[in-house]
């Protein structure tokens, strides 16, 4: 073989193999589509965003957002029961095609995964009985304080408190239960959690002590699939204009999703 011919089989040796990188990237929504079916990780322990009903049924405002998502795609929906810390590994495994489980988007994780638009805000809040005075972080020096392992409260507290005593759960169903029976006094959780603790036993008149950060919420996908995050970025856009998102959050949460996130989609 010349030279020539060798340098020619090496140059389409090189672009075929180039060309095999990139189809993973090019064909990720076609192979979803083929497959006919949506796999969502979804945290069970997470109420109001994800939880199971008295009826062993999945609901909440994740759920639901990904029933319609699947829904508008044409595609049945396959939803992966995660835990909080497992749910990018699952992602990153390809256990799951999407991740829509009150992810909130920070620079850690997007280096990780890639983030679609904000569908929603989340806040991380201090909750305890209305008999603790607690008004800032710094109040918190010396107590024990219960988290979700892996959450963004977790990640706050670890730099923030270094003085607290942090005890983590592997859920937030675990959480809410260690909040409600006695187990912790004080919790780092959502609002609405907070609210659901408060629900689960009034004895313990649990209440929202102050808000930590608010972040946004976004559905995460791997890196590479510049289709899918299309698709989902435009059926987001669409839902939070028409308002269906916009319900489905005042149905589980109580409150509407922040004006920021809303215009940020006109």
């Amino acid at each position: 073989m010349t030279a020539s011919r060798t340098r020619i089989l090496r140059g389409a040796l090189l672009a075929t193999a180039a060309a095999a990188l990139c189809l993973p990237a090019m064909a990720d929504l076609a192979e979803i589509k083929s497959a006919g079916k949506l796999r969502v990780g979804i945290d069970f322990g997470a109420p109001f965003y994800g939880y199971v009903d008295e009826k062993m049924k999945p609901v909440g405002s994740d759920v639901e957002a990904a029933e319609l998502l699947a829904k508008d795609l044409g595609l049945t929906l396959e939803i992966v029961n995660t835990t909080n810390s497992a749910r990018i590994p699952n992602l990153l495994s390809n256990k799951v095609d999407l991740i829509i489980s009150s992810l909130s988007i920070t620079p850690e994780r997007q280096k990780a995964v890639d983030f679609s638009m904000p569908y929603g805000a989340i806040q991380a809040a201090v909750g305890a009985p209305k008999s603790l005075k607690l008004t800032s972080i710094d109040d918190l020096a010396g107590k024990t304080v219960a988290v979700t392992r892996g959450g963004p409260q977790d990640k706050i507290l670890t730099e923030r408190a270094p003085q607290a005593k942090v005890v983590r759960f592997d859920d937030e169903s675990a959480s809410i239960t260690a909040a409600a029976t006695g187990q912790a006094d004080i919790v780092a959780i959502t609002p609405p959690i907070i609210a659901a603790i408060a629900k689960k036993n009034p004895a313990r008149e649990f209440e929202t002590k102050f808000i930590l950060q608010s972040y946004q919420l976004g559905m995460a996908m791997r890196k590479g699939q510049p289709e899918l995050m299309k698709a989902v970025n435009g059926w987001i856009k669409t839902n939070l204009t028409n308002g269906k998102l916009n319900d489905i959050h005042l149905k589980y949460a109580g409150v509407p999703i922040p004006k920021e996130i809303i215009d940020g989609a006109k």
